[in-house]
């Protein structure tokens, strides 16, 4: 097993020593990126705390700002590889008004860190690339990186992407593909995704056999269970994801259960 782990770590049972100082190094670096990004995501999430209640210029917010791009900064410095600390400066230069902000800076940091894999960051270039850019077609380089950040399941990416198969907007329109998207959003926990999976299936949308499946292995897992019945319940499915959404807080989700509880309440008393 210890064999086995080494391999995983790229370090061989019997490496050199100063291969092994080396992954050392290379860990240490990266603990300490983690220690400065903690720090400027706490300071920006105290930003996002208040910002609501106050005018965007405002001189309390400028110590939290630059505290946040400080360590974000600093991050970068220990451990330049660190997608994570060159995301979140990108969005303090995109978004906030901290000292020093440029847009071209974030801009470039939020392709780099995208174009290093980061999902967060592969997703908000997809979006921006369809909102933001009015001089060239973009689209389908929105849609690439969108795709990226699914192949990572990222739930903001996966919801829109299910949107985008929904209405057909720039690609073929594959509601089961839709569905599939929603779904995997909905399992983390989006509320959007879980309003959009749910009335699907109110509209009488058959569940894709690519979710059906996915589901029975993750249940199966090597054990034992009886078949299941080939007949699923739309309504209780789709109760399952209002309630999904209700518990994120979506007020769509709490309508809809609503809904359904009265129209059930209306069909038992007749």
């Amino acid at each position: 097993m210890l064999k086995s782990l080494l391999v995983k770590k790229s370090i061989r049972p019997n490496a050199p020593f100063h291969q092994i100082s080396q992954f050392r190094g290379m860990h240490s670096r990266n603990k300490k990126a983690m220690e400065f990004i903690a720090k400027g995501w706490s300071a920006m999430k105290e930003v996002d705390r208040v910002i609501d209640y106050c005018d965007l210029n405002d001189k309390r917010l400028i110590p939290l700002l630059r505290g946040a791009k400080e360590n974000f900064e600093l991050a970068l410095e220990v451990d330049n590889s660190n997608t994570h600390a060159r995301y979140w400066l990108s969005k303090l230069h995109l978004k906030y008004h901290v000292p020093g902000a440029c847009k071209a800076v974030g801009a470039a940091l939020l392709v780099e860190a995208a174009e290093m894999g980061n999902p967060d960051a592969l997703y908000e270039l997809g979006c921006r690339l369809r909102v933001e850019n009015n001089y060239v077609q973009s689209d389908q380089q929105a849609f690439y990186y969108l795709e990226k950040a699914v192949e990572q399941l990222h739930p903001g990416a996966l919801y829109l992407l299910g949107a985008v198969y929904w209405t057909g907007d720039c690609v073929k329109q594959d509601i089961a593909s839709a569905m599939w998207c929603f779904h995997r959003a909905a399992e983390k926990g989006h509320a959007g995704a879980a309003v959009a999976y749910g009335s699907l299936l109110l509209r009488g949308h058959q569940v894709p056999e690519s979710i059906t499946k996915f589901n029975v292995k993750r249940r199966i897992k090597g054990t034992k269970i009886k078949a299941e019945s080939s007949t699923i319940n739309p309504l209780e499915m789709a109760k399952q994801q209002f309630q999904i959404a209700a518990g994120a807080g979506c007020d769509l989700g709490f309508k809809w259960l609503s809904r359904i509880e009265e129209e059930e309440k209306r069909l038992l008393s007749g």
